[in-house]
């Protein structure tokens, strides 16, 4: 049970970093304009920000677990259906403009500032509310141990995804074009849509909702 709240975590985090938004693009273009390292200092700032909200959501879930799982068909259904809807949003959107430029400064700042913007999101914590259950997440017992190992799951998955796109991109500042972004949208909405249909199908699997 344990292991499979840090993998969930790694997969939720994974899914929360993916897609191409506008936090995410200020990430992408400090990789571009400044190096691999500027990129991963604004990723660890924007993983940061979505583990101190995994961490409210987790703890917070926790205390109402039994409620939770006696009704978690309902969280995985209402769970399924978003990720699936996020998903063909990501996957139809336009991506944003190349021309954005990234702003200079230190690897601090660079940390600093996408922390800022990214706590500055309150929806996070929502997608949390949501994700979390569905995910079958919430512990019963009383215990920390659980919701804390699934938000490290959460942030290991963000920086796992930023060290390797910024590791990537930092090396190939000239290749990456709005065309190749849209790629990315649609690869991370075809993953998060098919994240949404396995949960769906997991409460048949189950026989939850046959």
């Amino acid at each position: 049970m344990e292991t499979d709240l840090f993998v969930h975590g790694i997969v939720i985090g994974i899914a929360l970093a993916a897609p191409v938004g506008p936090i995410a693009f200020m990430c992408i273009q400090r990789s571009i304009a400044h190096g691999r390292l500027h990129g991963i200092a604004a990723g660890l700032g924007i993983a940061t920000a979505d583990a101190f909200y995994a961490a409210v959501t987790a703890f917070g879930l926790a205390l109402i677990s039994d409620f939770l799982l006696a009704r978690q068909w309902f969280f995985r259904l209402f769970g399924g259906l978003a990720l699936i809807l996020v998903g063909l949003k990501i996957f139809f959107a336009p991506p944003p403009e190349v021309t954005v430029k990234a702003d200079g400064g230190s690897l601090i700042s660079d940390y600093t500032t996408m922390f800022a913007l990214t706590l500055a999101n309150p929806l996070t914590i929502l997608f949390f509310a949501i994700i979390i259950p569905s995910f079958g997440a919430v512990i019963s017992g009383g215990t920390w141990f659980n919701p804390a190992l699934f938000v490290i799951g959460v942030f290991v998955g963000e920086i796992a995804w930023w060290v390797l796109l910024c590791g990537i991109l930092g090396s190939m500042r000239s290749y990456l074009t709005q065309k190749r972004l849209h790629t990315i949208n649609r690869l991370a909405g075809l993953v998060i849509t098919a994240f949404g249909i396995v949960l769906i199908a997991s409460l048949f699997v189950s026989g939850e909702l046959s």
